[in-house]
């Protein structure tokens, strides 16, 4: 019967946890499985990962065949490290005591990564929460210091100078609208005064003929 090493889905939705299962190749993924080697959490951050490691190990040794993301997972736990090495044992590569030191160095080493990368992810939470609450006490800062200057009685009269040249402005505006419309319909054409008219010149009264008295 030919196995897989594989993952068989679990939780809710959006929040899926697997189980590592071996299982008959033929079965379906989530159908029945014949034993099962540990939990893969991909919610936290690193995933966390509960392993058997001996069990994982001895599937490997009898030809069980894990799945892409399995695989994956094997890897990052050492199991197929620890398969390598010993399949060099049975090779005659090198003894099961120099197995068993090159694999303690490399668990070491892997240790130290995994602490690295753990503090540094609690280093960037840590910065990244005091960032928030600096941010947090600025923004209250500038609300306390918004509100005591708008309760402040200079800023009131600061208010109240400004409502007041308001006013003024608005005033000054309607007095020029209302004088200019006064000259517009004060312009009216003045009609040009008569001239007098031309007296006659006075005619003179003929003068009287003088009579003429014949000579006696």
């Amino acid at each position: 019967m030919a196995t897989k090493i594989r993952l068989q889905r679990q939780g809710r939705k959006r929040r899926p946890l697997f189980h590592i299962v071996v299982a008959d190749s033929r079965a379906p993924r989530d159908g029945k499985y014949i034993e099962r080697l540990g939990l893969y959490n991909p919610n936290t951050n690193p995933a966390s990962i509960d392993l058997n490691f001996e069990r994982s190990l001895h599937w490997l040794q009898v030809g069980a065949q894990p799945s892409d993301t399995a695989k994956a997972i094997l890897s990052y736990k050492g199991v197929l490290h620890k398969d390598f090495l010993l399949n060099g044992v049975k090779k005659g590569a090198f003894t099961a005591e120099q197995a068993e030191a090159k694999f303690e160095a490399w668990l070491a080493e892997k240790e130290n990564k995994i602490t690295s990368k753990v503090d540094s992810l609690t280093q960037a939470r840590m910065a990244k929460a005091k960032a928030d609450l600096e941010r947090e006490a600025k923004m209250k800062e500038a609300m306390a210091a918004k509100v005591l200057a708008k309760n402040s009685p200079l800023a009131e009269e600061v208010a109240e100078a400004t409502e007041t040249e308001e006013v003024v402005a608005e005033t000054e505006e309607v007095a020029a609208e209302t004088e200019a419309q006064v000259e517009s319909t004060e312009t009216v054409e003045t009609p040009e005064a008569e001239a007098p008219a031309a007296e006659e010149p006075a005619t003179e009264a003929p003068a009287a003929e003088e009579e003429t008295t014949p000579e006696a």
